[in-house]
Order: C-alpha cells, then structure tokens, then sequence
C-alpha cells in the first residue's frame, strides 16, 4: 500500500493511501445516507446556497449586468466547499455518535481547525475574486473595451458563433483556477475539521493526494463539476439535492483516503 504522509507544524498529519473507483461510489453511498439521516443540516446549508446565487442572479438582472450570470454561475461553485463544513461536521458526529445540534454544526468551522478554517476561507474568497478578474479581462480581449452585449435584449447573443473563442478561452483558463481550488481544498478543509493542524500543510497533503491519486480524483473532480452544472441550470434549485450529496460525500472520500 503506497501512503502519503506529511508533517505539519501544529501536528502529524496522517498518512492517506491510494484511493480506486470502488472508493468514489462507497463515499455516494455513504454520503446520500448521512443526508437522510440528517436532511434537515443538508437543505439548510443548500438553502443558503441557493439563495445566495439567486440574490446574485437578481442583482445582475436588475442593474442590467446579467452578462455577469455565466462567470458568476460557473465561479460561484468554487465557495461551495467552505459552504460543506457544516455538511462535514454532520458526517463526523454521525459516524461517532455525536449529538447534533444547530450550534454545534454552524460554530465548527470556529471550534475545530485550532482556527485554520477561517484563514483558508480566505483563500477561497480570493480564487472566486480571481476568477472575476480574470473574466474581466477575457471579456475586454475578446469583445473589446464596449464591453458584454445586452443579454436581456437579446438573450440568444450567448449562442452567437464569435463567442465561442470567448468560451473556449474562459473555460480554459476557469479549469485551471478549478483544478487548482480542487487540488487544494478536496483534502484539506475535511482535514482541518478532523485534526489539529494548520491551514498550509493541510492544503500541501491535499495536492499530495491528489497527486497519488490522479485517475479516482479527476474522476470525483469531474463528477462535482457535472453534477453542480446539471443541478444550476434549473434555477440552482437542483442543488437542494446535489449539494447535501457532494457535501457528506466528500467527507466520506476524505475518510476512506486515510491509511
């Protein structure tokens, strides 16, 4: 069995082995029972979600900017697992026979972590402005300094064959800042839930296991990113469902990746 073990300056981190297909669909399993078990945890952390996006998609709508709807759609995914910490702590009091409670679950993300959580959340914050910028100036390469056409008038411009270098360029360069967010954040923020660790080796034994697992976690990296595209497109309401799953999955992912 081939390990991953790191050292971190609050802590041993522990080593995490190599992970097989069998892993991905045994943490689904897992994690759509810990969601019946607990749905109440689950639709209310989606429900935040959700009407954070739709609060965006009607601020854009209604200053006429809902260009903006396509990157905020696509960046807004990449808070989502700061979001999941609530959904981690439900998977971690259920397996060990916890209680839960409503304070219990909002405060973990202050209680666990030795207060490393909080300076990752930043991190995120920072790659979601990132991407922002980085439409910004995708958007003045390609459409000039006129800046995005009118989609409320003519919503069909979105299908207009000159934008598909736009959307090639973008989506390039958005797989990047995702891959990266991923690399970073798959491991770490469950591991910082679990262990008394800091924020920097956390994140440095997440690319480690993604490293040595390159097949199974580009497979959940791409099951993430079809199941949250598939469940947005219905007015994020899809992610009442899709987001609890993912949520106590990737917990559950996080626990069998442990030797």
């Amino acid at each position: 069995m081939t390990t991953t073990d790191v050292t971190g300056a609050a802590g041993v981190l522990p080593a995490f082995r190599r992970l097989g297909p069998d892993d991905l669909a045994a943490a689904l399993r897992a994690g759509w029972a810990d969601f019946r078990r607990a749905p109440r945890f689950g639709l209310f952390f989606a429900a935040v979600f959700v009407g954070g996006g739709l609060a965006i998609g009607w601020l854009l709508a209604a200053t006429g900017q809902l260009w903006w709807l396509i990157p905020a759609a696509f960046g807004f995914p990449l808070v989502a697992p700061f979001v999941a910490l609530g959904l981690y702590e439900v998977s971690r009091r259920l397996a060990a026979g916890e209680a839960l409670g409503w304070s219990a679950v909002l405060r973990a993300p202050f209680r666990h972590g030795n207060g490393q959580i909080p300076a990752l959340a930043v991190i995120l914050l920072v790659f979601f402005m990132m991407w922002f910028v980085v439409a910004r100036v995708v958007f003045a390469v390609f459409l000039g300094t006129g800046g995005p056409p009118n989609v409320a008038s003519d919503p069909w411009v979105v299908f207009a064959a000159e934008m598909l270098p736009l959307y090639l360029v973008g989506g390039a360069i958005g797989a990047v800042i995702a891959l990266a967010l991923f690399a970073t954040q798959v491991i770490s923020l469950p591991l910082l839930l679990d262990r008394d660790v800091d924020f920097v080796s956390a994140m440095i034994a997440s690319v480690g296991v993604v490293r040595d697992n390159p097949g199974p976690m580009l497979r959940w990296g791409l099951v993430i990113a079809a199941l949250t595209v598939v469940a947005m497109l219905p007015a994020f309401l899809g992610l009442l469902l899709v987001l609890p799953l993912l949520g106590h999955a990737s917990w559950h992912l996080y626990r069998r990746a442990l030797a």
